[in-house]
């Protein structure tokens, strides 16, 4: 298949940018429901939004600090401004929808001091119909060559008391895994770092997320709850932590965005973090091959007895290849026999020590060999590497990579979003581009939608996964619920899919070889259309599929949609979403450790009649949570469906158009 790219940006005058006086500017969304107003007062910039009439933030400060100069709060002035919208039509090579109609109404906000150091900068505001994003931009100018920048303490004073669902973090070292807290906000304990993006549930039914697009040689955000209200912080640089962006201007912030919807699917199926990215900077995409893979580690690297000396060598990878090939699963990777990466390292626990080098396979891997021998069955090889073996040799090991034919590989144990880690990661997309290979990070921040101008990043971590049912019991159906509703909302989210070990949470064990999962097969199925990855995994060893119910689901399930529908949602229980590849849907749905019935309408689907392969929890899925019931029905876009889910169930179905 290929894929175009396009940016068709159109910029129209507009009179929905409304002009109060020299010192306040409102804009609206293009539907009139988002009302954003910027103003000054003694103490600097603030603003204010409103959602269909009902005020959401009120004298919310806009506060960015600077070590020349201090806060930028000094008599502030707001200069003349020019309103426009902006109209930009893309596509997308991997995500939930393929092409994108985007339309705002921006204003940009000049901003001068009128006594001091007399600095000056820009506020740009966006207004969709789904949210509102502002950014700083900081023109370059005679006294002001270049920037330290201390903080951002913007904040986002709530009118009301919303419910919460954020990540809380103990410090800005972090892989961003772990399970959501809830609570209200006025009792949410104050001064602990919150992971976004955060979900706000406000009364009259209206949900706020909020979170950042178009993370560049900057610092990544925080939420944090201080003095009764919620104020953004910027992770520390590790060599000098007071300073928090070091750049020379002109140089813009990310984007301060805030997903605004009475409908929370409405915040799923939002592209709003793609539209505040720039235009793919990737020229040849042909090589662009988003798809599934297996990830032998969670499965503890499991061979039928019957292998002939099983390790880190070639007849280990090719069982796993020969799987693949028979099973339309796309990449195999290679990542490591009996705790020892596949690559030359001295380090312990996957810790890379000082002579290690992810450009040199082990002795007995022939890694030209096996790419090789992949290749010939249709099945590309990728590897596991750990960022700090990676980074130091960067340049040798992709272009080793290339000459291998290794397709891509999974950088892990990052753990930081320090203004320096942001510019790392973004120098081993532009690295893995020009050696034709994707990127799935691991140990990762969240994605902030730079996947549009990097479209080699398949997908990211950053949250809690199916990885931890190897040492722990943390990962449950009501901690997978909650992933659609906040992490999900930031784009592709990294989980090793694919256990068919499922258990209720009375039978699970914990076992670090063939570990289970809880939550039925179903739930697992559904997984797979729920969040969005271009890097599906199918973790679990190749007998564990064979025969299986459920696998044949596996084997069709695309990665990477043209339109993406959420058709229920209920934080904290259910969710029902329904992807469309070509003409063909999917619908995968999961529920919490409750039983859900959930009744969805199929208005979406064309004319005409579909053939609908439902995967349904069996009803003794409560007690053997692997047992599901497979059925065929034929249903049309008058059809609704009624989905009863198991205690931690699910259900899948694809909808095929049946040929008149």
């Amino acid at each position: 298949m290929q894929y175009l790219q396009k940016g068709l940006l159109a910029i129209i005058l507009l009179s929905t940018v409304i002009f109060t006086s020299q010192a306040q500017v409102k804009v609206k969304s293009p539907d009139g429901n988002i009302i954003f107003q910027i103003k000054t007062d003694r103490t600097g910039l603030y603003y204010d939004i409103k959602y269909k009439g009902t005020d959401l933030f009120k004298n919310s400060r806009l506060n960015i600090n600077f070590e020349q100069g201090g806060p930028f709060t000094n008599q502030l002035v707001i200069k003349n401004q020019k309103p426009e919208r902006l109209i930009d039509d893309y596509e997308l090579i991997t995500g939930k929808t393929s092409k994108v109609h985007s339309v705002c109404n921006r204003v940009v906000v000049p901003v001068a001091e009128r006594s001091g150091l007399h600095r000056k900068l820009n506020i740009e505001i966006r207004a969709f119909n789904d949210g509102v994003a502002f950014r700083y931009m900081l023109p370059a100018q005679k006294q002001w060559q270049s920037v330290n920048i201390t903080d951002e303490i913007n904040t986002f004073n709530f009118a009301g008391n919303p419910k919460v669902t954020a990540l809380l973090l103990p410090n800005y070292t972090s892989s961003h895994e772990g399970e959501y807290t809830k609570a209200e906000l006025i009792n949410l304990k104050a001064n602990n770092l919150m992971d976004m993006p955060a979900l706000f549930e406000l009364p009259k039914g209206i949900f706020v997320a909020i979170t950042e697009a178009n993370l560049h040689d900057y610092a990544g955000m925080y939420l944090i709850k201080h003095n009764h209200t919620i104020e953004t912080r910027l992770s520390p640089r590790l060599d000098e932590p007071s300073i928090k962006v070091k750049a020379k201007l002109p140089h813009n912030s990310p984007w301060r965005i805030m997903m605004i919807s009475d409908r929370v699917g409405a915040l799923i199926e939002s592209n709003i973090l793609t539209d505040l990215n720039e235009p793919n900077r990737i020229k040849d995409i042909s090589w662009l091959k988003p798809g599934k893979t297996t990830f032998p580690w969670w499965n503890g690297n499991v061979t039928p007895d019957s292998l002939n000396a099983p390790g880190n060598n070639y007849v280990t990878n090719m069982y796993y290849v020969d799987f693949c090939s028979k099973n339309n699963i796309d990449y195999h990777s290679v990542v490591e026999y009996g705790l020892h990466e596949w690559y030359v390292n001295d380090g312990e626990g996957f810790q890379p020590g000082p002579h290690a080098d992810p450009s040199k396979a082990v002795p007995g891997l022939d890694m030209q060999k096996l790419c090789d021998s992949a290749a010939k069955k249709g099945v590309g090889i990728r590897v596991w590497v750990h960022f700090y073996a990676l980074y130091p040799k960067l340049e040798q090991t992709f272009a080793q990579y290339e000459k291998w034919g290794i397709k891509g590989l999974m950088c892990d144990f990052m753990d930081r979003d320090d203004q320096e880690m942001v510019n790392m990661q973004e120098e081993i997309l532009q690295c893995a581009a020009r050696h034709k290979l994707h990127i799935q990070f691991h140990g990762a921040y969240k994605p902030t939608g730079m996947q549009r101008t990097y479209p080699n990043e398949f997908t990211r971590e950053g949250t809690l996964n199916y990885e931890n049912d190897k040492w722990g019991t943390r990962v449950t159906p009501n901690q997978d619920i909650d992933i659609p509703f906040t992490r999900l909302l930031a784009g592709p989210t990294d989980y090793h899919l694919g256990g068919f070990r499922a258990a209720t949470p009375q039978n699970f064990k914990v076992n670090y070889t063939r570990p289970m999962v809880m939550g039925t097969r179903c739930h697992m199925l559904a997984m797979y259309v729920v969040l969005e990855s271009a890097l599906g995994m199918v973790c679990d060893y190749p007998d564990a599929y064979i025969g299986e119910p459920g696998f044949d689901f596996l084997q069709q399930v695309p990665t990477t949609w043209n339109e993406t529908r959420v058709l229920a949602a209920k934080p904290s229980e259910y969710i029902a979403i329904a992807r469309r590849k070509g003409k063909d849907w999917y619908i995968g749905a999961i529920a919490n450790s409750s039983a859900q019935e959930i009744n969805v309408k199929l208005d979406f689907l064309g004319e005409g009649t579909y053939s609908a392969d439902i995967y349904r929890d069996a009803p003794d899925a409560t007690v053997n949570a692997n047992h599901l019931v497979k059925e065929i029905k034929h249903v049309s876009l008058t059809s609704d469906h009624k989905m009863l889910l198991a205690p931690g169930g699910g259900q899948v179905i694809h909808l095929s158009p049946m040929q008149p």
